[in-house]
Formats: structure tokens, sequence, C-alpha cells
């Protein structure tokens, strides 16, 4: 579940009107700092984006979809 100080920046990025990449970057920058605590089994940045993108799509953020 993604943090109350997360989705208050993500409501308004969206008021504002910005891209849901850049929506999105809120999630993953909670994970980045998630993994930098140890919360995490994750290791690497990469883990931490792919978590966050996850959580973000959880959240309604219209992403693109994975390139193959």
């Amino acid at each position: 579940m993604p943090e109350k100080d997360t989705l208050r920046r993500l409501a308004e990025d969206k008021r504002q009107g910005k891209a849901p990449s850049t929506q999105a970057g809120e999630f993953i920058r909670e994970e980045i700092h998630h993994i930098r605590q140890g919360k995490h089994g994750a290791h690497s940045t990469k883990q931490a984006i792919a978590i966050g993108l996850s959580k973000a799509r959880r959240a309604g953020i219209e992403l693109p979809p994975l390139k193959k």
C-alpha cells in the first residue's frame, strides 16, 4: 500500500496535468527509499523501478505497456 504522502503528491501531479510517467515517478521514488532503508529483499534500482511501476499501475495510472 502506498504511503499517504505519496498519494498526496500523486493527486497534486494529476491536478496539475502532468504526464503519467511523472505521476508514476512518485511511486518509484518511494520504492527506492524503501530499498535503501532495507524494507525489501530487493537490492538494485532496476527492481525498485519495477516495483514502483507495478504499484502505479495498480493505483490506476495509465502507463504504456511494457516493451518486449
